[in-house]
């Protein structure tokens, strides 16, 4: 008021000419409020596409219950086209749709929303062998891929998918399920949700699974092109095996086949790798899918695919993420019973400290010790200098952090090309048993970390190699609700299959 005096020439008792800004403003905003509409229904039909665009599609029919207005609104293919986009990924030219007659509101309402159940990872009911299936929204079409592993022992190269069912809207206003098994080209299927994170599928055409060689030219294309092996090599292996993946066969693709969710693991920031899918060689039953996942101080390879030993669902390597080991010098590790002797002692030391943790007075000792606290995951200088220079065998240098590795020469590797240095290694158990899983208990081993995408398992009993690569596709649809969501299932899987 005082600079308004000063431009007006009068004081504030005289009164002021000139009207103040704020009064202006408040002016602007009651005429603004009285201009403005007072409901949805008075904003432009253009705007009101815009704002519905927005919404999730399964808010639009109840908004299209509200007024006829709405109703003839939400009939806007680009509302449903964004809601295709937004929801479901689909990237494809809906546009082309209409040449088919099938609006972009039907692709969501009759394809997209009615499956979007199945979307994601399942495990198929198939005996001890399992699988994984990633069901996907793929252009126009929701399809299942079956991950099958590389072939023997190639666990760098990608996985092979094989395509199980397809649905789409392409020439009928209602989705069509196919099957897609068989030579003939893709049939008519059907597929059906048995309960909340379970669905079922059945070829209505098994003829079309038909080869003109009969059942033996089929179980071998399927030996061939899935499992990348011949008959020759399965008799010679395991003939209840051959026996079993025979029934197995038949009834995978001539029967119902029944699936069940689950769920990439969780992952934490201070997990020692990012959890994941890997594949992996199993000795003579060629390449397996795990899922690493970590449990507090504990890391678990789960099998999501198996073998008549060892079924899928079945937790085949757990790793004491507190006992880290220093790998002795590459002289010493070529020694198969120098690398025994540092693990057994590891075992010891456990046995040791759960029969005090227990009350149970150590035989060898004359007073209960406190149990020994596990090492640093880095080595100090002192044992790195302790282990010689960090020199690989060629003499090239090599990181500190890393330390060189060497499989001992009565140690089984299906696959030589193996990394020659890690980053750290681990005490760990894996599982064994026998035909059918009889009698199955956990062996002593080293999980040895390669790298972030590889790590490898050393079995003492059995002087053999595994070596993992990780599957690097992205699960869409496969995050669980909550980590307890995740070990319910992972309680579930060993039930699945035992």
């Amino acid at each position: 008021m005082a600079v308004c005096a000063r431009l007006c020439g009068v004081g504030q008792a005289g009164g002021c000419r000139r009207r103040a800004p704020v009064e202006e403003e408040e002016e602007e905003e009651v005429r603004a409020a009285q201009e403005a509409p007072r409901s949805l229904l008075q904003l432009p039909p253009e705007i009101l596409v815009e704002i519905f665009s927005c919404l999730p599609g399964t808010q639009l029919p109840l908004l299209a219950l509200v007024c006829r207005k709405f109703r003839q609104i939400l009939s806007t293919d680009t509302i449903w086209r964004r809601r295709c986009r937004t929801e479901y990924g689909v990237h494809e030219n809906l546009r082309k749709m209409e040449v088919t007659g099938v609006s972009c509101r039907e692709v969501y309402v009759k394809l997209l929303h009615q499956y979007r159940d199945i979307l994601g990872l399942w495990q198929p009911d198939l005996g001890p062998y399992g699988g994984l299936l990633n069901v996907v929204v793929d252009g126009l079409f929701i399809i299942g891929w079956m991950y099958l592993p590389p072939h023997d022992p190639h666990v760098d190269e990608p996985m092979r998918l094989k395509p199980v069912f397809r649905i789409h809207l392409m020439e009928k206003k209602t989705a069509t399920v196919e099957c897609m098994y068989g030579p003939k080209g893709p049939h008519n299927g059907q597929i059906q949700m048995v309960k909340k994170d379970e669905f079922c599928t059945k070829c209505l055409q098994t003829d079309y699974h038909r080869m003109s060689g009969g059942r033996q030219e089929e179980f071998r294309t399927w030996l061939r092109d899935d499992l990348g092996r011949t008959l020759d090599d399965i008799f010679h292996e395991h003939m209840q095996e051959l026996i079993l993946m025979k029934f197995i066969y038949i009834c995978q693709y001539d029967n119902c086949l029944t699936y069940r969710r689950i769920y990439h693991p969780p992952s934490r920031p201070d997990d020692l790798v990012k959890p994941g899918f890997f594949k992996g060689t199993y000795g003579s039953h060629g390449l397996e899918i795990v899922m690493l996942s970590f449990h507090g101080m504990t890391a678990k390879a789960t099998k999501i695919t198996g073998d008549p030993n060892v079924p899928a669902g079945q937790p085949t390597l757990e790793v004491d993420l507190t006992r880290p080991m220093r790998l002795p010098s590459i002289e010493q590790l070529r020694n198969f019973s120098e690398l025994s002797r540092l693990v057994l002692d590891i075992r010891d030391l456990i046995s040791r400290e759960q029969r005090l943790a227990g009350g149970v007075e150590d035989a060898g000792s004359s007073s209960r010790a406190e149990p020994a606290q596990a090492p640093s995951l880095v080595a100090s200088a002192e044992e790195s200098a302790a282990n010689g220079p960090d020199a690989s065998e060629n003499g090239e240098q090599q990181p500190q952090d890393l330390q060189q590795f060497v499989l001992p020469e009565e140690v089984m590797a299906r696959n030589g090309e193996y990394p020659r240095s890690c980053r750290v290694c681990f005490y760990g158990t894996g599982l064994i048993a026998g035909h059918g899983f009889s009698s199955p208990e956990r062996t002593p081993g080293l999980f040895i970390l390669f790298d972030d995408n590889r790590f490898g398992f050393i079995w003492l009993e059995l002087k053999s190699f595994s070596l993992y690569s990780r599957m690097t596709d992205k699960f869409q649809n496969s995050q669980p609700p909550a980590p307890e969501a995740f070990d319910e299932m992972l309680r579930a899987m060993q039930l699945w299959t035992t």
